[in-house]
């Protein structure tokens, strides 16, 4: 059992610096169309949630949370920036990525493929639903820009979790997809 928990505190400590990395570069937010960024920064959450369990996932959420609270106030890109100096809106909502894509992993691991993709979208899903229902309950912004936020923004975000949980999870368990497996994909 010691082994297991290093093994969990390990995957925490190395998914929480993939998501500071991705902060830090700014890899981690894909430029879209009309100066909109697509972010990634939750899917090393996604991520360690799958492989190691819900409280890893609560661990990287956090380490997320933090990173961009603190980034928030240090070095804002935007005048909304400061509302994530906010840990209700930066870091609460984070906590949630992990277990709601745990579960969904769990319901649907029986079918790898989609159980990946439906973890990947779920856990997005979670994270821009919180952060901007967030956002609307403290009527920083309207109800009806935040729809079309979700619509425009976080659908897509989803799409591309999915994408990024169902090669990175299915390389590292040996998962077939199509004629591809491991390290293949």
């Amino acid at each position: 059992m010691p082994q297991d928990r290093t093994r969990k505190l390990v995957i925490t400590g190395v998914m929480g610096a993939i998501a500071i990395l991705l902060g830090v570069t700014r890899w981690g937010f894909i430029p879209w169309f009309g100066g909109v960024s697509l972010t990634i920064m939750h899917v090393p959450v996604i991520i360690g949630a799958v492989l190691e369990g819900p409280i890893v996932g609560v661990g990287i959420g956090l380490i997320f949370g933090i990173f961009s609270m603190i980034q928030a106030a240090v070095a804002p890109n935007g005048p909304s920036d400061i509302w994530f100096t906010n840990p209700l809106l930066s870091v609460l909502p984070r906590l949630f990525i992990g277990p709601v894509s745990y579960i969904v992993w769990k319901a649907l691991q029986r079918i790898p493929v989609v159980g990946l993709i439906a973890a990947g979208i779920a856990g997005s899903l979670t994270n821009t639903i919180l952060v901007l229902g967030t956002i609307g309950l403290m009527g920083l912004l309207p109800w009806a820009a935040l729809g079309g936020i979700v619509v425009g923004n976080g659908l897509l975000e989803a799409g591309v979790s999915a994408v990024i949980t169902l090669v990175v999870v299915a390389a590292w368990r040996q998962i077939r997809i199509g004629k591809k497996k491991g390290s293949d994909l």
